[in-house]
């Protein structure tokens, strides 16, 4: 639990009856590498924290592709905020890449939290901020990009993913194939 709160009170102040109350709601669970956090055509019903491990955000477009939005390290919240607040059903699917180990919180849990807890909301509302503008600057610089250009911004911005992760996600994420992205690795490798 210690990771979720160094994570937490960067963003807002609590005291330790608080804290208390927080891990009390929290479970902590491993999920294996390849399993989903959440899926589409269901409606999300929890948010965890990454202690460990990366997931992808996905969806498949109409020609059946599967598309890899964006990847999630440790240290982020991960949610469908859509779906989790509107209790609609998801058009994406969160899956573990690797193994993670997720701190976890049901939806009747969290809306306690954001009642009980003064503070919580401006807390949380603080770390989504962080993670929508995150997500902006990450996706913007590769969209007009080349794809050399796009890959090398991907190791930037993800430094210590590449390894870990199959190279289809990366080339999913990137929106090439698989071999042109096994192309622009050995280009770089050689320079």
């Amino acid at each position: 639990m210690k990771e979720l709160f160094d994570f937490i009170l960067r963003f807002g102040n609590l005291n330790q009856q608080q804290i208390d109350f927080i891990t009390g709601k929290a479970k902590e669970t491993d999920l294996p590498n390849d399993e989903y956090f959440s899926e589409a055509g269901k409606i999300a019903r929890q948010v965890a924290f990454v202690v460990s491990g990366i997931l992808r955000v996905c969806y498949y477009d109409n020609k059946g592709e599967e598309i890899t939005k964006y990847f999630i390290e440790e240290n982020n919240l991960v949610v469908d905020l859509e779906s989790f607040d509107n209790e609609i059903c998801s058009s994406t699917y969160v899956q573990a890449v690797t193994d993670c180990k997720l701190i976890v919180f049901e939806r009747k849990d969290w809306i306690e939290l954001l009642q009980t807890i003064v503070g919580w909301e401006a807390i949380v509302h603080k770390i989504i901020s962080r993670a929508l503008i995150q997500k902006v600057e990450r996706r913007s610089p590769l969209v007009s990009e080349d794809a050399t250009t796009r890959y090398l911004k991907f190791l930037e911005i993800y430094p210590t993913v590449v390894n870990k992760i199959p190279l289809s996600y990366i080339a999913s994420y990137l929106g090439i194939t698989q071999s042109s992205l096994s192309r622009i690795r050995k280009n770089i490798a050689r320079h």
